[in-house]
């Protein structure tokens, strides 16, 4: 008789240890029985008869994790952790006995793709380093550059992940794949059937599949002889998971990379300063599309303002048509000005308060300063304060009834729910069945709008002043992805409203400028010079939360390599029935951090280690 130590997958629970009339061997799936209910597990190590009593492994299933999974595993259950069964749940183990048969009338392909000498000398700036940053404009041929390295991976009979933040930019991008690499591509995503997943799995298991494409999930695939990952629209905050274990595929992909040992490139018109900082780049600048775009910024906060009104409907007369884009659904308003647009900052991080009306309060979300809501502003005197915000359902009722004839749609979650919804909204817009698209986040992501000749940017200002360190970093970085879907085919017009026209004039086309400019004012406090860990308390009961925070704020400050930057409750105080609490930490090593937690961890305690969400 054989004992082995198991971990369930996706399961929080720790090792069990099971017994099996044969040797089994390491990372093989197993199929166990645990209350009553049938479940996959893992064998984890051999171990000596135990002398409690143990359950016998019901079956021995076909699949098994690669020893780089089972490192990969490791890595994240203890740098976001996460338990190794949740770890291993994330991934699809490899086809026991399953053989590559490779395609070599694709290793034999020729591209057919003409890349100019400045991309060029990107690529072959790619190829020299491991893990470098495509730093290049909207419209400047990123994806012609990966595509051209994914046809050299091919002749050389490998692989490439294709990431990309979420299932929005799958349509359009898909289209593009599988017209130059044919069925050597797959789609990857959480909208596909359970027989469309299987058809995939089974070309990635015989090696048919050549080219994996998909969000973030797509990461961890059961894929051989792979050679490059790429990371498109790295900065995006999609590639960050909000449950547990919370990672960040960006980050993890660039691990991959390292133990791996290949090359991983990540894109984006706008990267994250992490990225700019931390790896060589190569600069790509301008576009295919020589059409002018012209800004022009009103001071006025987040409204369809009349001027708005005139330039949709000047736009409606020629035929053409618009988008107009309106920042993620916040939970938070931030206090402003009319007359000035000053916004009120914490005095402690820089960082705009949130207004909470029930207290009657503006609250810092990072250190919970909290001061009384004013009732004049501070910096001019004048009573005109406000905090209203607009929606997108509401922007689209209201311009429906500005103009009866025009064609309308929201572009948001709300509405695009599925992969077909989108691929019809985004094939009704760019067939001009749609005059006005109004939208969130998802209007900036990689889509291609052909027609576009008016773009209108509400709530950069909200944006600007959110409770985040990166605010400037996101408002910029919209602004520039935003404008970057308009003038694809004829000049344009951008509408920003924005009390802060210098700031955004003084970097719309010189982002790397505002990289450099951003370093001094992240230095001694955030990323990428600081670690951040965002600790998480939640129970029905409330005192019983604030008791477990409590009790573990007293450990972590007798710890002297970590900071604790604020504790208190959670800017969003009940969520689904439960009261929850916070810690935010700050360190100069994430291992010291890692360390600090495991010495003084809770029960309630759910960490999540380099948070984008403060809110």
């Amino acid at each position: 008789m054989f004992y082995y130590e198991v971990v369930i997958l996706s399961s929080p629970l720790n090792a069990l240890t099971y017994h099996y009339n044969l040797e089994i061997e390491l990372a093989t799936i197993v199929s166990i029985k645990l209350r009553n209910r049938d479940v996959k597990a893992v064998i984890i190590s051999l171990c000596d008869k135990p002398e409690f009593q143990t359950s016998e492994i019901l079956e021995v299933i076909d699949e098994k994790y690669s020893s780089k999974q089972i490192e990969l595993s490791k890595f994240i259950s203890t740098y976001y952790f996460s338990s190794l069964g949740e770890a291993l749940g994330i991934m699809t183990a490899y086809k026991t006995g399953s053989k590559l048969e490779p395609s070599y009338d694709y290793c034999l392909l020729e591209s057919c793709i003409k890349l100019s000498d400045k991309q060029n000398q990107a690529l072959e700036f790619l190829q020299k380093h491991k893990t470098s940053l495509l730093f290049g404009d909207t419209g400047s041929g990123k994806t012609e550059i990966y595509m051209e390295y994914f046809y050299k991976m091919i002749r050389e009979e490998k692989r490439s992940i294709f990431l990309m933040p979420e299932i929005s930019l799958t349509p359009q991008m898909g289209i593009r794949l599988e017209e130059h690499f044919g069925s050597a591509v797959v789609m990857w995503h959480s909208k596909l059937t359970l027989l469309q997943k299987r058809k995939a799995l089974e070309k990635i298991h015989s090696g048919e599949a050549y080219i994996i494409a998909g969000p973030r999930s797509a990461l961890f695939l059961p894929i051989r002889d792979l050679g490059l990952i790429v990371v498109d629209e790295e900065h995006d905050d999609s590639y960050k998971s909000s449950s547990r274990p919370r990672y960040n595929a960006r980050d993890l992909a660039i691990y991959m990379g390292k133990i791996l040992d290949i090359d991983v490139v990540l894109g984006s018109a706008t990267p994250s300063l992490n990225t700019f900082t931390k790896f060589p780049y190569f600069r790509l600048k301008g576009g295919f599309i020589k059409a002018d775009k012209k800004f022009i910024y009103e001071k006025s906060v987040e409204t369809l303002s009349p001027m708005i009104l005139q330039n949709l409907k000047n736009t409606l007369d020629s035929k053409e048509q618009s988008i107009v884009f309106i920042p993620t659904r916040a939970n938070f308003k931030y206090l402003i000005c009319q007359d000035c647009g000053y916004t009120y900052e914490c005095v402690f991080c820089s960082i705009g308060m949130s207004i909470h009306q029930k207290s009657h309060a503006l609250k810092c979300h990072y250190c919970n300063y909290t001061q009384a809501i004013p009732q004049v502003c501070s910096e001019c005197g004048s009573g005109n304060l406000t905090s209203s915000r607009i929606g997108t359902a509401e922007a689209v009722k209201n311009i429906s009834e500005e103009f009866a004839e025009a064609r309308v749609e929201q572009f948001d979650r709300d509405v695009i729910t599925t992969s077909a919804k989108l691929k019809k909204a985004l094939k009704r817009f760019n067939d001009e069945e749609v005059d006005i698209l109004v939208g969130t986040q998802m209007l900036s992501k990689g889509h291609d709008y052909h027609g576009v000749t008016l773009a209108v940017v509400l709530g950069m200002d909200n944006m600007l002043n959110m409770g985040d360190y990166r605010a400037r970093e996101k408002a910029l970085s919209s602004l520039i992805q935003v404008a970057g879907r308009s003038g694809r085919a004829k000049n344009a017009l951008v509408l920003v409203q924005s009390f802060n026209e210098d700031f955004f004039n003084s970097y719309i086309d010189k982002y790397e400028e505002f990289l450099e400019s951003e370093k001094l004012f992240r230095e001694e406090l955030y990323p990428p010079y600081k670690k951040l860990c965002r600790i998480l308390f939640s129970h029905k009961n409330g005192l019983k939360a604030q008791e477990e925070m409590d009790k573990m704020q007293e450990a972590l400050s007798n710890i002297s390599n970590i900071e604790i930057v604020g504790y208190g409750k959670c800017s969003v105080e009940k969520i689904a029935n439960k009261y929850r609490f916070e810690i935010l930490l700050r360190s100069n090593k994430s291992t010291d951090i890692i360390k600090a937690i495991n010495m003084t961890r809770v029960s309630l305690a759910e960490i999540d280690m380099d948070p984008i969400e403060f809110a």
